[in-house]
């Protein structure tokens, strides 16, 4: 009988020969490829073969690190946008508070011009809010009685007359506004000396010069200042232009207009003129400078009429 395997089972050389001949082929090839570099282009023709392989296996993780990146990217934008915007939004908030506080100590550098053109103390004032009040045009100042103001005392700015203090409390004052329907304030023409009275409230935002004949030397652009005659606003101040002039021969009157010329709702500070000295009880105010320019005018009058006395006497 026959006891080997068949064909298809046979096994060849041993295992251990076959480990040894590989073992012996790799130690061969070591030191050729060593000593004398016979490898190198078979290890380049493997490596260009196998590149294509190798870029499909590292596809995957390409596309993982692309996305990632992609994300990363986009927000490291979106930062660098938020952050431009903000930075717009920043600069254009500085650079309108410098152009506020510019046109702020413009206008402060103008009112310290009026106040040295007009002889009367002033106290500086700025503009807290404006009255809800929509049948009036008033305003409320962060000065009060405290700081020496009182009823009655005008209040100006660089351009001309804004208005009249009404109302005084400690540490805050109401202010009229010469468009208010309560204000009137005694003018002359600039360009003939005619007088006359201006009011507020017949239409918004300007004055009516009621009272005028038909035939008064009026003209449109006539520029209407203070004429003092009432004690209280110093003579000379702008108030307004004449815009336009109506005449009503039928009612004898002439309809006149004129626009304020100081910048009412453009100015927050405002100059008080404390040309009221004191206040008595009840609204009666102090006579005593009127009182003072009249002995004055009488001292100023008594050496004419001495003479006069003795020229008569004389004759």
């Amino acid at each position: 009988m026959q006891h080997s395997p068949p064909s298809f089972f046979k096994q060849g050389p041993p295992a251990w020969s076959r480990l040894m001949f590989f073992v012996l082929l790799s130690l061969a090839m070591l030191v050729v490829d060593t000593r004398m570099r016979a490898l190198d282009a078979l290890r380049e023709a493997i490596g260009v073969v196998l590149y294509p392989f190798q870029r499909v296996m590292l596809l995957p993780r390409e596309g993982v690190r692309y996305v990632a990146e992609f994300f990363e990217v986009n927000s490291s934008v979106q930062q660098e946008i938020e952050a431009m915007r903000r930075q717009r939004i920043e600069m254009a908030q500085i650079t309108a508070q410098a152009a506020q506080l510019a046109a702020e100590n413009a206008q402060l550098r103008r009112l310290l011009g009026a106040s040295e053109r007009v002889q009367a103390p002033a106290v500086l004032v700025q503009v807290l809010y404006e009255s809800r009040d929509p049948f009036s045009r008033r305003l409320i100042v962060d000065k009060g009685s405290a700081h020496g103001l009182l009823a009655g005392m005008p209040v100006i700015d660089d351009g001309g007359v804004v208005g009249q203090v009404v109302r005084t409390l400690p540490m805050t004052s109401e202010v009229a506004l010469l468009t208010d329907r309560v204000q009137s304030i005694p003018i002359q023409v600039l360009r003939n000396g005619l007088r006359g009275i201006t009011s507020g409230g017949e239409i918004p935002g300007r004055l009516g010069l009621r009272f005028m004949a038909a035939d008064a030397d009026v003209q449109v652009g006539d520029t209407l200042v203070t004429s003092g005659l009432d004690g209280v606003y110093p003579e000379g101040l702008p108030v307004a232009v004449v815009e336009s002039v109506e005449r009503d021969a039928s009612s004898g009157f002439a309809r006149i207009l004129c626009k304020p010329i100081a910048g009412l709702d453009r100015h927050r500070h405002f100059l008080v003129l404390q040309t009221i000295t004191s206040e008595l009880p009840g609204g009666a105010k102090d006579e005593s400078p009127r009182k003072a320019v009249s002995e004055q005018n009488a001292s100023e009058k008594t050496p004419q009429s001495s003479v006069a006395s003795r020229g008569t006497r004389r004759r």
